[in-house]
C-alpha cells in the first residue's frame, strides 16, 4: 500500500543529511500546547530512520490517543525537514504507549521554569502514581488540586498554599 494513503502518515521527499543533522533540524520542532518543549523533550520523538530512496521516516508517539496536537506536530516535522531539503514522512506508533517517564530531565526543568509543575514518579516504584508535586513558583509541596482538568487534558489545575499562586501540573501517566 502506498505510504501516502496510510492514515496517520504524512509524506514529503529527501536530500542527503546525516542522522545528526536530521535530529538537529527536529530539535526546532516544539509541542504546540507547550512551546518551551521540543518533541524530544516530551519523549514524543521515537525514531528517525532512512529509507532506501533517501527519504526519512520520523516515528512519533502521541501523549495520549486523540491528542489534538499530533497533527500539528506531524506537519511541523515535515515542514522543518522540507525546509532543510529533506523528504520525510511521519509515522505514528501507539505501542508502547507514551509515558511521562519518557520526558527528558531538560524537559522537566523547562516545564518548571515555564510555570508548569512537571510530572514525577517514585523511582522505587515506576508503576506508582504517587507524586510529590512542587509549586513551580516557590518549590513548596504544600499544594492542592483545584481541578483535575487544566488548560489541556494532560494537565490539572493546582494552587500553592504557601505563595497562593495557581499553576498547572502535568499529569504523570
Amino acid at each position: 500500500m502506498d505510504a501516502a494513503l496510510v492514515p496517520g502518515v504524512v509524506v514529503v521527499t529527501a536530500t542527503a543529511l546525516t542522522l545528526d543533522e536530521v535530529r538537529e533540524v527536529l530539535s526546532s520542532v516544539t509541542d504546540p500546547e507547550i512551546p518551551v518543549l521540543t518533541i524530544e523533550d516530551m519523549g514524543i520523538l521515537r525514531s528517525v530512520d532512512f529509507e532506501r530512496d533517501g527519504g526519512v521516516v520520523v516515528t512519533i508517539t502521541p501523549t495520549y490517543s486523540g491528542c489534538p496536537a499530533m497533527e500539528v506536530i506531524a506537519s511541523d516535522i515535515v515542514a522543518a525537514l522540507a525546509g532543510a531539503g529533506v523528504e520525510a514522512r511521519v509515522a505514528t506508533t501507539l505501542s508502547p504507549a507514551w509515558t511521562t517517564d519518557w520526558m527528558s530531565n531538560a524537559g522537566r526543568a523547562k516545564l518548571a521554569a515555564f510555570g508548569i509543575a512537571p510530572p514525577d514518579r517514585r523511582a522505587d516504584d515506576p508503576l506508582s502514581l504517587v507524586e510529590e508535586v512542587r509549586c513551580p513558583n516557590c518549590a513548596s509541596t504544600d499544594v492542592r488540586v483545584v481541578s483535575e482538568f487544566g488548560s489541556t487534558a494532560c494537565k490539572r489545575m493546582m494552587v500553592c498554599s504557601e505563595c497562593l499562586e495557581p499553576f498547572d501540573h502535568f499529569k504523570a501517566i
